[in-house]
């Protein structure tokens, strides 16, 4: 393997074009070789705005690029699955934007067709991970620094009515739970490291979009623990993470869209005082493309496997389906 991984961007999303690709050029070990879109004209005009060298003018065309080593899928949700699984079919590794599909179902799909291409790597894109204050978040918890961990509280939250905008078509996936709540969902069960049992939801539609616009939700991990959170379309924008040890507590100032242009903070907080810590300027979407090119490179285990995807996909299901039924629905185990 060479020591760059050659990618190609399925489509000229603006999540690509503004913040992935940029980050991807900074990347150690990534080459940003192509870009695709419907048209021609689209690929044309987003390739050379980014200097990337070539410009195919169909999702087919950039599959079939023989200089292609993975493939970056930023399509909307409800093509996730579908493109994810022609990638693996034409040889190619996948990391998937979030989140990985419309529900469990269609996520097993994508597991299914990764088991039959053991030797191609695929991820779905939770960045948030792989940034620092995450990591020291995950490892005080781990560690026992706030005691045993009790209970997350999240919050995300922005204010978008538009209904040409894709996070407002419920046919391509929109909703308030698929497209920011999947974040409150994925970090509760990953500071915990296990799975909720079940979980009780308030979901509100809005009348003329039909996607779900508020959702707040218990999720109950077991033993006392429990997560709850809250994510809206219509609020206010807004987010936050604390969670809350018999001993101590982590909050991290801005833990989803963590900015470039100024450090990001985490309070520890214990009987001792509060300690904050400052990270350095970085960028979550490199340091996420690094790894899964590591991963390629090396022929090991992506960060994230699919089975995480699925799982995320199974609490999400159930909180709709709470939010539905009034009362509490367990989580598939």
């Amino acid at each position: 393997m060479s020591d760059r991984v050659r990618w190609g961007v399925l489509s000229t999303a603006r999540i690509a074009l503004d913040k992935v690709i940029p980050a991807m050029f900074k990347a150690e070990n990534v080459d940003v070789v192509a870009i695709a879109s419907r048209t021609a004209a689209a690929a044309e005009r987003a390739a050379a705005s980014l200097r990337i060298p070539r410009a195919h003018g169909s999702y087919e065309a950039l599959l079939a690029d023989d200089d292609v080593d993975a493939i970056y899928v930023p399509v909307p949700n409800h093509l996730h699955v579908d493109w994810s699984i022609r990638a693996l079919e034409a040889g190619k590794h996948v990391l998937c934007e979030k989140p990985i599909g419309m529900d469990a179902a269609d996520a097993e799909r994508l597991v299914a067709a990764a088991a039959a291409h053991p030797h191609l790597k695929v991820m779905e894109a939770f960045m948030y991970r792989f940034h620092p204050q995450w990591v020291h978040a995950k490892r005080l918890v781990d560690e026992g620094a706030i005691g045993r961990l009790q209970s997350v509280h999240s919050h995300f939250s922005y204010f978008k009515l538009d209904p040409t905008n894709i996070r407002n078509q419920v046919e391509a996936g929109g909703g308030g739970l698929m497209d920011i709540g999947s974040y409150d969902v994925s970090l509760s069960r990953f500071l915990y490291g296990r799975e909720p049992a079940r979980v009780v939801a308030s979901v509100d539609y809005d009348p003329e979009l039909g996607i779900d616009r508020l959702v707040s939700a218990l999720l109950d991990f077991g033993d006392g623990r429990t997560a709850t959170f809250t994510c809206g379309t219509q609020l206010q924008r807004y987010q936050s993470v604390q969670a809350f040890g018999s001993e101590g507590r982590v909050e991290i100032e801005i833990p989803f869209n963590a900015p470039q242009d100024g450090p990001c903070r985490l309070w520890h907080e214990t009987d001792a005082g509060t300690f904050e810590t400052l990270y350095d300027r970085v960028d979550q979407y490199t340091l996420q493309a690094e790894a899964f090119s590591r991963a390629v490179q090396d022929d090991t285990p992506v960060p994230t496997p699919l089975s995480d995807a699925v799982a995320n996909m199974q609490v999400m299901g159930a909180i709709l389906e709470s939010g539905r039924s009034k009362g509490w629905v367990s989580v598939p185990s």
